[in-house]
């Protein structure tokens, strides 16, 4: 694989991570780290021995690459312009902040024939990957996503914030329309919702019910899945996987076997930019698209739209 250009836009809390995995990455030279604040970049620079740039449009033509780890109201332009001059970006969730946006990104990007990926990290969680090969028509799917407050992410309400992960993945899980939605949800401490639930019909039958919250006093990401021949827990935060089936059925009624396992604690971070320059050198669509970061961000806007019906 030839060196990849690469630079990463934003260096807040997520984008440092990024910064610090293209560094550890043989195939890649990362040309420049940006961000506007510019005592905070140029200490990231000085770390990673690469280039502080303050205005991303410096190095548009000279890079491959790009993760994109800005506020989500930049998204969009950031974003736009990368994708026009032909440079593959890694844009994190949610993709934009409306439809509109996503469908002109994801558009440049075919027209540019460049890639498009969307920051959805829990989908390269190893108890998600684990998972996948036994996930058969969900019927009901239960999450939990809860953590304490931080200031970080407050620029968007907790669907957009914290339950767009879970959405993602029941979107990729269940793969079917949606048939009816109810939500209710509250602000707490900002000016906007803070913690919410939403009950998803979809037309095939499956139910599911998501509850995120950035107001609690513990961190915890769960999800239970039910389907006709097995139960499955994953916990994202320990990274464990639980599935009980059901066995030979006896007269005194059906068995149940339990595999219940700790996968290796991984990279997540690593293996999405791994994915993502996998991508780039091959032609390979990734494992999250533009397609399905909009669906993600669709399904996040209905269920604020009907919090919003609800408070009236």
């Amino acid at each position: 694989m030839k060196t990849i250009r690469a630079a990463v836009i934003g260096v807040g809390y997520l984008g440092q991570f990024h910064a610090e995995k293209y560094r550890q990455i043989p195939e890649v030279e990362l040309v420049a780290i940006v961000d506007t604040d510019q005592p905070r970049c140029m200490e990231q620079a000085e770390k990673l021995k690469t280039l502080a740039v303050f205005d991303y449009r410096e190095i548009l033509d000279q890079v491959d690459a790009v993760s994109i780890a800005v506020p989500t109201f930049l998204h969009y332009k950031i974003a736009k312009d990368f994708l026009e001059h032909g440079v593959h970006v890694l844009l994190e969730k949610p993709i934009t902040t409306t439809i509109e946006e996503a469908d002109d990104l994801i558009r440049i990007a075919a027209e540019k024939k460049v890639i498009l990926q969307v920051g959805h990290l829990e989908r390269f969680n190893p108890a998600v990957i684990a998972a996948e090969n036994i996930l058969n028509n969900p019927r009901f799917v239960e999450s939990t996503r809860i953590a304490p407050f931080k200031p970080r992410g407050t620029d968007v309400n907790i669907i957009l914030d914290l339950m767009i992960h879970d959405i993602d993945l029941i979107l990729a899980f269940v793969g079917s329309p949606i048939r009816e939605i109810r939500a209710v949800g509250a602000p707490v401490l900002t000016d906007k919702e803070d913690i919410a639930n939403a009950r998803i019909e979809f037309e095939n039958g499956c139910v599911a019910n998501i509850t995120a919250s950035r107001i609690s006093l513990k961190s915890e990401r769960k999800m239970r899945i039910f389907q006709s021949d097995a139960y499955i827990s994953i916990d994202f935060q320990n990274r464990k996987l639980l599935v009980a089936r059901k066995e030979n059925i006896a007269p005194s009624g059906p068995t149940i076997s339990v595999d219940d396992k700790t996968l290796d604690a991984g990279d997540a971070i690593l293996a999405e930019i791994q994915s993502f320059l996998y991508s780039v050198a091959s032609g390979a669509p990734p494992k999250v698209t533009g397609e399905d970061g909009r669906k993600a961000l669709e399904l996040a806007i209905m269920i604020t739209n009907h919090l919003n019906k609800a408070s009236l």
